[in-house]
């Protein structure tokens, strides 16, 4: 159980229970005079851009306790090519794939896969630097984008894909470098539109567990992707440490990895927390003093969470912000938890919408019903006009159990 919690850069909702600092990420050394002068006990590194530029590194170094892989370890998410490669290397069963350097290159592979197809930018994009293109038109618009800079230094290099038939499912484990635990599994819904269509967003709503990601199957995920995933990382000499995000499609030769998150990930971190009724300090102190092996592994509720993301209307392309949010704590009011992301506090003391996805609604229930009736109740107990959801999270596995029933 954590002391005192400080959050940087924060925002109104953690605000609640943490002292917001004002830090820049960029800035080790700044950070790490802020830890010392504080006497920081754990430092968790949540965002994937600081783990790329090293910063657990500077504070490892100068001997704190730090949750989250180094930057040699993360480029298991700053680079799809490079975790393309390792599943080459370690024979982890994932997507064909060619990585591209240039236009020419990128179209030669497009001829090869044929459509439909997958096109990725190799760097971080802040989660939509994917393309599923069902049409040549469609992947040759997505190489010429990716090129042409759309998603600036991310997409110097793409990643051309086999396309993968099947349903996708999030599996989450923690490891120190050597053991590992399962730490439960999501669905997310990445299409911003009802019914999955729309552009790729970084997440509109996500639920857990995703029980078609059966213990047998999660077994096979440990065993053949992130097992080998942990020992090809201790092997090259960059152990990895920290929450390993398995994105999986579950297909008729069983699970395959799509990509590696280097964090929980949104909103599939808010269903992982509702359902944890275990110490999480406990955990991530375990990880990052390489202790994870001697505690208990830790335990969920039997209970189905849900979140659904508001955005900002104009999301994923330009956002509108400053729009007012109201009545945050009625909706709580129906038993939910209404995690921030995209917002601030006005000079008047107004919450206002200051991103992309603004507020994770999210809530828990005995079934995935359950727990979708109990979020929306709380969605629609928020008023925020310039905001917008999908209105079907968990769609797949309610009609499961509606076919069940």
């Amino acid at each position: 159980m954590a002391g005192k919690l400080y959050a940087a850069p924060g925002n109104p909702g953690i605000a609640d229970h943490a002292q917001i600092v004002a830090l820049d990420l960029t800035d080790h050394a700044g950070v790490v005079a802020f830890c010392e002068s504080r006497q920081i006990g754990l430092v968790v590194v949540g965002p994937e851009a600081p783990l790329v530029d090293g910063l657990t590194d500077s504070l490892r170094a100068a001997g704190f306790s730090v949750f989250g892989p180094s930057r040699a370890a993360a480029q298991l998410e700053g680079s799809k090519g490079f975790t393309k490669d390792l599943c080459a290397r370690a024979n982890i069963p994932t997507a064909g794939y060619v990585r591209a350097r240039s236009l020419e290159e990128a179209r030669n592979a497009l001829q090869q896969f044929g459509a439909p197809v997958v096109i990725k930018a190799d760097g971080l994009a802040a989660g939509k630097g994917v393309v599923v293109a069902m049409t040549m038109a469609e992947a040759e618009a997505a190489v010429d984008d990716m090129f042409d800079g759309a998603f600036g230094a991310a997409g110097a290099e793409v990643v051309v894909e086999e396309f993968l038939t099947g349903e996708e499912a999030s599996f989450f484990a923690l490891t120190d470098g050597a053991t590992i635990v399962a730490f439960g599994s999501a669905q997310d819904h990445k299409r911003v539109g009802d019914g999955d269509t729309g552009p790729n967003t970084g997440g509109m709503g996500a639920y857990s567990p995703a029980r078609v990601l059966t213990p047998d199957l999660e077994a096979l995920a440990i065993a053949q992707i992130v097992a080998p995933t942990v020992k090809a990382m201790a092997d090259a000499g960059m152990p990895y440490s920290g929450v390993l995000y398995a994105g999986l499609m579950l297909t008729e030769q069983g699970p395959k990895l799509i990509e590696y998150n280097a964090r929980f990930g949104d909103p599939e971190c808010q269903v992982l927390m509702m359902r944890l009724e275990s110490d999480l300090v406990e955990l991530l102190l375990a990880c990052a003093d390489n202790k994870l092996g001697s505690i208990q592994p830790p335990r969920f509720s039997s209970d189905v969470a849900m979140t659904v993301v508001m955005a900002a209307q104009g999301y994923p392309g330009t956002p509108k912000k400053g729009g007012r949010i109201d009545h945050v704590t009625a909706a709580e009011a129906h038993g939910a938890k209404v995690f921030h992301a995209g917002t601030t506090m006005s000079d008047e003391g107004v919450l206002c919408a200051s991103g992309g996805r603004v507020l994770n609604v999210t809530a828990k229930g005995p079934s995935v019903k359950a727990a979708r009736d109990a979020a929306y109740a709380a969605v629609d107990a928020i008023t925020f006009p310039e905001g917008f959801c999908r209105r079907d999270i968990g769609w797949r596995e309610i009609e499961r159990e509606d076919a069940a029933n």
